[in-house]
């Protein structure tokens, strides 16, 4: 599939002017960013090196941080660290799981849940925004320029309010969206099944948060998308949780811990998992607050 730059009759940029677009995978528990260079995609790094970002964004007394330090810090500070929004995007509190309801003080509003913080009341938007502009400052470092559009990819089943949420959160990142593409079809665009390949083909994400299919009759690298659908509570997330909650009456913790002590488990829930997709066992070590430890 090429990439055409066309303009209207004597608008053409100069030779020497570049207008910079790049794309965002916005995650529920990474996000990324990456351009297009020299006919190549190439996933664009941070000062670190690295090229995930943690979708976590943490309100602190002395400012906001998003990222790996964000996560880093989110047992000893729950309330005022957010994971996974994107769970709660163009939602209403009615529609808030329970793994949200439990780690989040949330509250009802107009249109869609409010999280409450130490910065006050912070919709999913806003949360979203604070990643979104933390990946444009990055892109811009890294080429050099002001962006003037951006691509965002949204799970398959993403209806008109959460679409809508999205865009919201682009704009008040100072982010212009030029088109929102379905992660399925953006799979199948990643893998080159655009490039004379013809066909039926179920392509399916399983994410941090969510999971969604897409049914795609390719003919000549025309997409027709068949069907779609998703479930928004099957993910990475819920794997957590159910590890958690195993790990939790393997050693006999106390059904209401302290929300720090359920962000820890959940932690090393995580990690367990991690570790597991290398290795045939582990063991899982964590100290709670009242003596309590799990071993």
């Amino acid at each position: 599939m090429a990439l055409l730059q066309i303009a209207e009759p004597g608008l053409a940029a100069a030779p020497h002017q570049h207008r910079l677009a790049v794309g965002i995978d916005l995650g529920t528990t990474n996000s990324l960013v990456a351009t297009v260079a020299s006919g190549m995609a190439k996933a664009l790094a941070d000062e670190g090196g690295h090229i995930l970002l943690p979708s976590v964004v943490h309100y602190g007394e002395n400012g906001m941080i998003v990222g790996r330090e964000a996560r880093a810090g989110q047992a000893d500070d729950p309330l005022n660290t957010i994971a996974s929004v994107k769970r709660l995007m163009g939602r209403a509190l009615a529609d808030a799981d329970e793994t949200m309801r439990s780690h989040y003080l949330l509250s009802d509003g107009p249109g869609m849940v409010g999280i409450e913080t130490r910065d006050g009341r912070k919709t999913p938007v806003e949360v979203s925004a604070d990643i979104l502009r933390s990946l444009r400052e990055r892109a811009e470092a890294s080429l050099g320029g002001e962006l003037t559009g951006v691509v965002i990819t949204v799970p398959a089943y993403f209806d008109d309010a959460q679409r809508q949420a999205t865009k919201d959160a682009a704009r008040l990142a100072g982010l212009n969206v030029l088109r929102l593409l379905n992660e399925p079809t953006a799979a199948a665009i990643a893998y080159g099944l655009d490039n004379a390949a013809e066909g039926i083909y179920a392509v399916y994400d399983l994410g941090g948060g969510t999971f969604d299919i897409s049914i795609l009759k390719l003919t000549r690298g025309v997409f027709e998308v068949l069907a779609t659908n998703g479930d928004p509570s099957l993910g990475g997330d819920d794997f957590d949780q159910c590890l958690a909650d195993w790990l939790k009456a393997q050693a006999s913790l106390p059904e209401d811990m302290p929300v720090e002590d359920r962000r820890r488990l959940l932690a090393l829930a995580r990690s367990v998992k991690e570790t597991l997709s290398s290795q045939e066992q582990t063991v899982a070590t964590c100290n709670f607050s009242g003596n309590l430890s799990l071993q």
